[in-house]
């Protein structure tokens, strides 16, 4: 039978895998992403608009409008739909607000009756609140030979070209969105980084965060 030596432990693996190494993204700067491969990426938010409210006829228009939207880009673009559970706590907690301080007894009466309906809907229902998200692309290589192994380049650099790239793009979807009937925005830093911050942590069912720019290290706590 073997002895097991005394006094000698095997070394612990040094762990250098972090969070970080499995998120593509390098930096934010205004609204446009920067990758850990160069490339970089500006996200358009789109309005949701209820499509079984519209006529027959404003439907088949909206459909083929859309359609038409599609086939005159002339570069490429990413559709994304976030699907989340909602947070309807701050909504309650505004329905308590608006009891407490109403002094007709029928209206609070109507206000605790409505907010107990919610209630119940959100205990026998998940609801879900969906987004819709137009994504487009900046390549390093449509700078050219001089894209080639373009982390020699600078990010401010990067970023400058790609904001030449982009806005154009931007403006000229913003503008057929606005035609087909929906409402399209910009994300800026603050937002994006907040939209990664959710889908990242599923569990934080819409948690704000601070400025951004306000943060100046990365903090972990447990739980």
């Amino acid at each position: 039978m073997a002895k097991q030596k005394k006094g000698v432990s095997k070394p612990n693996p040094k762990q250098t895998a972090t969070t970080q190494t499995f998120i593509n993204i390098d930096d934010i700067f205004d609204d446009v992403i920067l990758m850990k491969d160069h490339s970089a990426v500006t996200v358009i938010e789109v309005g949701a608009v209820n499509f079984w409210l519209l006529s027959a006829e404003e439907q088949t228009s909206m459909i083929y409008t859309y359609g038409s939207l599609l086939n005159s880009l002339s570069f490429p673009v990413q559709i994304v739909i976030v699907s989340k559970m909602m947070n309807i706590s701050s909504y309650l907690e505004f329905l308590k607000a608006k009891i407490a301080e109403n002094k007709e007894d029928a209206i609070k009466q109507r206000l605790e009756s409505y907010k107990e309906f919610i209630s119940t809907i959100v205990k026998k229902n998940t609801v879900l609140e969906k987004r819709f998200f137009f994504a487009i692309p900046f390549n390093p290589l449509e700078l050219g030979a001089v894209g080639v192994g373009a982390g020699h380049l600078g990010k401010e650099y990067l970023v400058s070209r790609a904001k030449t790239s982009l806005y154009p793009k931007r403006d000229h979807l913003m503008r057929l969105l606005t035609k087909v009937g929906l409402k399209p925005t910009v994300l800026q830093k603050q937002e994006l980084t907040l939209l990664f911050y959710n889908m990242y942590n599923p569990l934080s069912t819409g948690r704000q965060l601070a400025p951004v720019d306000s943060y100046t290290d990365v903090v972990l706590t447990s739980g």
